[in-house]
């Protein structure tokens, strides 16, 4: 790990270098590995929507604070960002003004072609599809309610697509490796790879901040008294969930790190802010006794500071070097 901790880098202090943009709270799938099926039935959720007027506010806040400093903004959701009927028009906007890359998480069950055009029209740098298995008896297990034989020729669609009309939009197809599919891990990068997909991502699991109790406590277990470092992203990222708040963890399920209102404030101004500058001096001195949400977490281990093994921040770059 790095000999200090801080600002240097892509990481600044002046504003976010990534910025999360949840934009629904809504799923169509009840995948094992996620708290979503639990996160429904809780006082948490409420089938929100992230609204377009923040997610304007968002994108003139880069254009202007964040120009040259925030390397990308990533579409993603506590539920399917492709449920939101706005979503294209969104992400249309984010591209033309926000003068930085865009990219989006999805899980892909709802890119029928119509869709893919729609999303490809964008101009969005990258799509990021979260697969989880190579056979189809895999994937209804691990992706509830999912069929990847619907699933998957939908991808092969976009790949298609993407590459037939010469669109600078890359597709990424990820898999987080557990129990269930570890045995497929070579076939589903070896077939998405001759498929055309631009990149082939296996991830670790992770807890969602200790939301997936099971996980949470067997990686404590495997933790057990090793030296903890500070996590990345109170350096990094910034959130803005679908009520309209600024969080620093992209894990959060249930509230526990949201700072401000962000109607209410701007994104410089909260990354600058006390209760930030607080949370970092928490990871530093390994004191969480303020912050009981990040003392709980178990996911820290996981982040991989700049130059310290890969992120998601090491995929764009990647992918912006390969044109």
């Amino acid at each position: 790990m790095p000999a200090t901790y801080g600002f240097s880098g892509r990481l600044n202090a002046e504003f976010p270098s990534q910025l999360n943009v949840d934009v629904s709270e809504i799923c169509n799938l009840e995948c094992i590995h996620c708290p979503h099926p639990e996160f429904k039935k809780s006082e948490h959720y409420a089938a929100r929507l992230l609204g377009p007027d923040l997610n304007k506010k968002v994108i003139d806040e880069v254009a202007t604070d964040g120009r040259g400093i925030c390397q990308y903004i990533r579409y993603t959701s506590e539920g399917e960002p492709l449920l939101h009927k706005l979503v294209f028009e969104m992400l249309t906007y984010a591209k033309k003004h926000s003068g930085t890359s865009i990219t989006l998480t999805t899980n892909g069950v709802l890119l029928d072609e119509k869709r893919c055009e729609k999303l490809l029209a964008t101009g969005i740098d990258l799509v990021d599809i979260s697969l989880d298995a190579f056979t189809p008896e895999t994937y209804a297990k691990i992706r509830v309610k999912g069929d990847l034989n619907i699933t998957r020729p939908n991808v092969q669609r976009l790949i298609e697509l993407a590459h037939g009309t010469g669109s600078q939009t890359k597709v990424v197809v990820s898999y987080i490796e557990q129990p269930q599919n570890k045995l497929e891990s070579d076939q589903f990068e070896k077939y998405w790879r001759d498929q055309g997909a631009d990149q082939v991502v296996v991830r670790r699991m992770h807890s969602a901040a200790g939301a997936v109790g099971d996980l949470a406590a067997v990686l404590r277990s495997q933790l057990g008294t090793a030296a903890r470092y500070p996590c990345l992203y109170p350096w990094e990222r910034l959130c803005i969930n679908p009520r309209g708040e600024l969080q620093y963890c992209p894990q959060d399920w249930v509230h526990g790190s949201a700072l401000f209102d962000f109607r209410k404030i701007t994104l410089k101004a909260a990354w600058q802010s006390e209760p930030y500058r607080a949370l970092r001096e928490a990871h530093l001195k390994n004191d969480f006794s303020h912050h009981t949400f990040c003392g709980q977490c178990p996911d820290w281990a996981g982040t991989r500071w700049p130059g310290v093994g890969r992120s998601y921040a090491n995929l764009v770059e990647e992918i912006k070097a390969s044109g």
